[in-house]
């Protein structure tokens, strides 16, 4: 009761939607491969769970898509945001709520799954955050949205051409136990794609589930811990500048396959205490002005720039990791250091917006 709705190999719903595999399962949602058979095309079916409080959510979902579909017909830029369909909602205890996309291919996590620990090439992945960055600046100036948690697995890709999109589908199951590996017929599927076909591919940002208007937040708790921008932490008032800093954790990501920060708790202190630390360790003290504006600053702080449970902090330079650890040259790493930075400024408000970004001159060479 108010969970997923039990789904089959074949089954047809709406009259029009046969059923053909199951593409992921989370934790409000599965998602099936389906056949338009009036279309005779694939399309990709989001089915979520039943209960009042995701009926809810996913109105608010079917709302966002709606006006990114109507934004997009004034600014091209909205075509980096997945485009809803169709939705409709079918008999149970209080409704499942179906939403139809176009089908793209796996997401970003499952690709970079198939390279090395060092990341992806550089060339895609500044082709990948212009995609993304323009997306989120439609989303951001044009909806007034605020996507709530990028991260690879919510940015997919998309075939330009018939046989790129195929051999994308033809290797679209991930494996479902770490969701980073590809197979299929043919093998991994970084192993299948030349260079030039990789450069070929588009990103669309995907699943606006968790997304909110910027004049109406819906939680304090948004994003997924990893890309959690520091104000969400701290639980201060967030707007669009939190998805610039979930950004530049994931530019980190795809560059060099390591996660910006992967906070772990410990035996005296919680996985937010580690969080923050990490935080300060690679950018430096947080300014009285922002830890204290927070009436609940004594869950971290004991003082300012004090952590109340960890004492031993290791302060390391994001080109120095970047060089050590994944053996960037001085230059290259100061570079996107420099693209980076401006992204995970402690105020928000003068964080480096989307356009800003674009504009810089790592990402634009």
């Amino acid at each position: 009761t108010g969970g997923h709705r039990p789904m089959q190999e074949g089954e047809v719903f709406n009259t029009r939607y046969r059923v053909l595999h199951k593409l992921g399962c989370g934790t409000f949602a599965t998602v099936w491969l389906c056949q338009d058979m009036r279309r005779k095309k694939q399309v990709a079916v989001k089915v979520l769970k039943s209960r009042e409080g995701f009926a809810e959510t996913a109105q608010d979902e079917v709302a966002f898509l709606h006006c990114v579909s109507c934004m997009k017909k004034k600014d091209l830029a909205g075509e980096n945001i997945v485009c809803l369909l169709d939705d409709f909602r079918m008999i149970g205890e209080n409704g499942f709520h179906i939403l139809l996309w176009r089908v793209l291919g796996p997401s970003i996590r499952c690709l970079m799954g198939n390279y090395t620990a060092q990341g992806l090439p550089l060339p895609f992945v500044k082709k990948s955050l212009q995609q993304v960055l323009a997306g989120l600046h439609f989303l951001h100036k044009r909806c007034r949205i605020i996507h709530a948690d990028i991260k690879p697995e919510n940015i997919l890709l998309y075939g330009c051409t018939k046989r790129l999109q195929r051999l994308l589908m033809d290797t679209l199951d991930c494996d479902q136990g770490t969701g980073v590996r590809l197979k299929g017929a043919g093998g991994d599927l970084g192993n299948q794609l030349e260079e030039s076909d990789l450069m070929s591919i588009e990103v669309k940002i995907a699943d606006l589930g968790s997304a909110c208007w910027t004049y109406k937040p819906f939680s304090k708790e948004i994003q997924t811990q990893p890309y959690r921008a520091l104000e969400v932490l701290l639980g201060l008032d967030y707007g669009t500048p939190a998805d610039i800093w979930s950004t530049a954790c994931l530019a980190f990501e795809m560059a060099t396959g390591e996660c910006l920060f992967d906070p772990q708790p410990g035996k005296y202190f919680s996985r937010d205490d580690d969080h923050v630390a990490r935080i300060i360790e690679l950018l430096g003290r947080i300014p009285p002005q922002i830890v204290f504006s927070w009436n609940k600053s004594t869950k971290f702080f004991s003082r300012p720039g004090a952590l109340l449970r960890l004492s031993r902090l290791f302060p390391r330079s994001l080109p120095g990791i970047l060089a050590d650890r994944h053996g960037w040259t001085p230059r290259d790493a100061a570079a996107f250091a420099a693209f980076l930075l401006p992204a995970l400024h402690y105020a928000p408000e003068r964080r480096a917006s989307a356009a800003q970004s674009l504009r810089h001159a790592w990402i634009a060479a």
